[in-house]
């Protein structure tokens, strides 16, 4: 009876409501875009001078569009496309940090834990300080453990063996920075998360991955063995030099390889963007994947900041969750990533989680990023209306807090208000004051309708607007924690202020 209590109460208040997609026709705007977005991709090939690419588009969980240019293998002129294996590098990082979170739902794992709990040769690494505290699995997940930036020189030890990396950790590993003190790009962060995934799981981090992450999640191109791609799928790595192309052997798989050494195909990278994007929003339906959607949701948060950039076009904030990176713009609320370069390939993907939309590229060339085209390309399908946001639906109580201020518009009551505000509200702002504000703006607009949606920032606080004919007056205000949920904070605005929106304020001026 309790539970069905609490039900009940939640849907009263708008638990479990999720924002959703108002637009039926989506899929249909995108593509109808493809062959712009087929153009600046091809421009990118054209001006990287790559052998080969291929990039794909994926909505709602639906691999779209996937379109290649070149060929995998220049002396066989094998055209790229969507079956063709590509080493994705650094992209590899958000998988090892799959199986590591996977490992910690299951219990067998904290990633609080001291790195020397699972790697005892760590206890060789001398902290850079005698107030440093113990390096940890998730300072390794952010690339905070304070460990030396190593591209190039971690991307030439993919292949080492686990024993030689045992006697490297063994002998100590140099502190750059203090740990958990700043953002550091560290492969061999990485490499020391596949040794802890093999030792928490008792078997090897490659078993681990392949059974509990690639193969639930269907991904059969997947693999971190070069040799075990079919020969004719498999691009060819290159380097350029002197206008020339030259040929770059493949690294093996080793104690790195967790790190950077997947190779895989489009339609199953596209599976796996999908999968990332299935983690929002939070819901109630049953759990589709190896690992929670709340695990996903977690790894695409930011947990370290990595750097802010601001212009007159603009301003970005960087951070980095676990393996992916994570931005805000002034055009994307959020925006999910990461690139991937080794000598022979370089790769990239990218998702927006609110507007259920990822891309992904991959490309045979040393270092080749095909970012810039991808940021363009999902740009151009903002610019287009073709992947608005979703939109929350206004909670019960915001609607039924909405009507009792519209009461308050027409005719101020004392009780009603009283009924309606929760104890701050009068010591931040007297009843008086609030009343005579009413007043003021009933007395200044005239012909005044209120038929304007409410606009829901989450369950507990929204706005609306009140249309007049000498403008707009807009109503902001916040329920307090209590039950029933009361208001804590109300303002009216009019004027300039009234028309202005509440999403992306932070870019507002730049």
């Amino acid at each position: 009876m309790r539970s069905l209590i609490g039900i009940a109460v939640a849907v009263m208040l708008g638990w479990g409501q999720r924002p959703e997609f108002a637009d039926a026709a989506r899929k249909q705007k995108v593509m109808g875009l493809a062959g712009e977005m087929d153009a600046l991709f091809a421009k990118y090939f054209e001006q990287s001078q790559t052998p080969g690419l291929v990039y794909g588009v994926v909505v709602d969980g639906e691999v779209v569009h996937v379109q290649g240019w070149g060929v995998s293998d220049v002396e066989k002129k094998t055209p790229v496309g969507a079956e063709t294996v590509f080493r994705i590098a650094s992209m590899t990082k958000s998988f090892t940090a799959l199986a590591i979170l996977k490992l910690r739902d299951a219990g067998k794992l904290s990633l609080e834990d001291p790195v020397v709990k699972w790697v005892p040769e760590f206890a060789g690494t001398k902290l850079p300080t005698r107030d440093s505290a113990p390096v940890t699995v998730r300072q390794l997940l952010t690339h905070g453990a304070g460990f030396p930036e190593d591209n190039p020189w971690g991307d030439r030890q993919l292949g080492i063996a686990d024993r030689k990396m045992g006697e490297w950790v063994d002998g100590g590993i140099p502190f750059s920075t203090p740990p958990d003190t700043a953002f550091e790009y560290s492969n061999y962060g990485f490499g020391l998360l596949g040794r802890i995934v093999a030792k928490v799981s008792g078997r090897s981090y490659e078993s681990y991955l392949e059974q509990e992450i690639l193969k639930p999640l269907g991904l059969k191109s997947a693999t971190l063995e070069a040799g075990k791609a079919p020969a004719g799928r498999r691009a060819v790595g290159y380097g350029r030099r002197d206008g020339k192309y030259f040929e770059i052997a493949s690294l093996p798989h080793g104690a790195f390889g967790a790190m950077g050494g997947l190779l895989i195909d489009a339609r199953d990278l596209g599976k796996y963007v999908a999968y990332q994007l299935s983690a929002e929003p939070a819901r109630d339906e049953a759990e589709a994947g190896p690992v929670k959607r709340s695990s996903l949701r977690e790894m695409q948060r930011v947990w370290r900041m990595s750097g802010m950039r601001a212009s007159r076009e603009g301003a970005t904030a960087r951070g980095y969750g676990y393996g992916l990176g994570v931005s805000q713009t002034c055009e994307f609320e959020r925006v999910v990533s990461h690139g991937g370069g080794l000598p022979g390939f370089g790769s990239y993907m990218m998702w927006l989680p609110q507007r259920g939309v990822g891309m992904f590229a991959m490309a045979n060339l040393t270092y080749s990023g095909p970012s810039a085209p991808m940021m363009e390309a999902l740009r151009l399908l903002e610019k287009k209306g073709a992947i608005p946001a979703r939109r929350l639906a206004a909670s019960p109580v915001l609607e039924s807090t909405r009507k009792s201020l519209l009461q308050m518009w027409d005719k101020w009551d004392d009780k009603l208000m009283d009924k309606l505000a929760a104890d701050n509200l009068y010591l931040d702002e007297p009843r008086e004051r609030i009343a005579a504000r009413f007043a003021e703006l009933r007395g200044k607009y005239t012909g005044c309708r209120a038929d304007a949606p409410l606009e829901p920032e989450n369950w507990l606080r929204g706005e609306f607007r009140i249309d007049c004919e000498q403008g707009p007056v807009k109503v902001e205000f916040t329920l307090a924690p209590t039950k029933p949920p009361l208001v804590q904070y109300l303002r009216l605005f009019d004027g300039e202020a009234a028309k202005a929106g509440h999403s992306n304020r932070s870019c507002a001026g730049l």
